[in-house]
């Protein structure tokens, strides 16, 4: 479990070895009272020295042997395992910005979230292990040593700022790339990844204990808070893209709805008014839903939400403007092609959004 360089490890190998140096520090932890009863030399044969003939009266070179061996062993593995804690620090920090593995092109779930997860499960059964650590080695992430180091928790809470900053750095990248998608793409991309997160680590009501590698939870107050937070205000940024629609579900004051002759159709002057609205809307629903429809969301969970908060934005208002203006005949020979997007179609168009590609 020697700790090396990390910069052509990746995040699953890195987590592999941090847990294996955990895991060794458990077991020299365990070892220690058995090596020092080996060594005493009343557990050799006769009760005697390893030469064969009594204990010379006031000897203790045997247990100072057996001591200074374990301690020496331990110092090496709280060592190297410092170093693996590190390097698995360092491989999330590493993390390239860019690829269609490390930043999706339709903006889904990236490697790095869930290989974070991977890491912070394979550890976290090592809290004994990682104290021991802690206490003896000062971390870059936890500078006390002695009874003033930190728990599990300190590093798990490092691990995912790491991971933040990261998934920050590639949702910038995003927002750099050429096409009308790229801000939108950028916040979703993060609402993704934090949800996933939220997930897959945060608590659980229906987790039974949560024990075992796979239920691992991080209960503390602080995670919850810090995706719910970089969640909403993603969610908010992104939902400004289907805003924009509302401005065109403005009323006609009554008195601008003047009708030719007939009494049947509008003026052609009072006509605009709607035929604006209405093309105005139609030109920009599908100016955005064509770029939107690209994206993927695999939660159904989060799909469905998105799905609902994308209605509640315009829908209603757009249903209540169009069963007000559409009986009206605003149009002698284009009514159908203003009317093309009747509310049931609109709302069947946003449930196939996010689809899985």
């Amino acid at each position: 479990t020697g700790g090396g360089g990390s910069d052509n490890v990746d995040i699953r190998s890195a987590a592999s070895a941090a847990a294996a140096g955990l895991r060794v520090v458990d077991g020299v932890r365990m070892l220690g009272p058995s090596l020092s009863k080996l060594c005493e030399p009343s557990s050799l044969p006769g009760g005697g020295t390893a030469a064969g003939g009594p204990s010379p009266p006031g000897s203790g070179d045997d247990s100072t042997v057996a001591s200074a061996l374990c301690i020496s062993l331990h110092r090496s593995t709280v060592k190297n395992c410092s170093k693996t804690l590190e390097n698995l620090a360092r491989s999330i920090q590493l993390d390239p910005m860019d690829g269609k593995k490390h930043r999706p092109p339709d903006a889904r779930v990236a490697t790095v979230s869930s290989d974070v997860v991977h890491a912070i499960r394979v550890i976290s059964p090592f809290v004994s292990a990682y104290k021991s650590v802690s206490k003896r080695r000062a971390l870059p992430w936890d500078p006390n040593i002695g009874e003033n180091a930190g728990e599990m928790d300190a590093f798990v809470r490092f691990l995912i700022k790491q991971l933040s900053i990261s998934l920050s750095g590639k949702a910038q990248n995003y927002g750099r790339d050429e096409g009308p998608d790229s801000g939108a793409k950028s916040h979703l991309f993060m609402m993704n990844n934090t949800f996933y997160l939220l997930e897959l680590l945060g608590p659980n009501e229906f987790d039974e204990g949560g024990a075992g590698v796979d239920n691992y939870r991080i209960t503390a107050p602080w995670f919850t808070q810090k995706m719910n937070k970089a969640f909403e205000s993603e969610k908010a940024k992104y939902l400004t893209y289907w805003e924009v629609l509302n401005r065109h579900l403005t009323d006609v004051d009554d008195r601008e709805l003047n009708y030719q002759n007939n009494k049947d159709v509008l003026s052609l002057e009072s006509g605009r008014l709607l035929k604006s609205r209405f093309s105005g809307f139609i030109e920009d629903f599908e100016r955005v839903y064509v770029v939107h429809r690209n994206f993927t969301v695999i939660d159904p969970k989060l799909r469905e939400m998105l799905q609902g908060d994308i209605r509640k934005v315009f829908l209603s208002r757009y249903g209540a403007f169009f069963n007000k203006y559409s009986r009206i005949q605003f149009s002698k020979k284009n009514m159908e092609n203003y009317l093309k997007y009747p509310p049931q179609k609109l709302d069947s168009l946003i449930g196939q959004l996010f689809a899985m590609q």
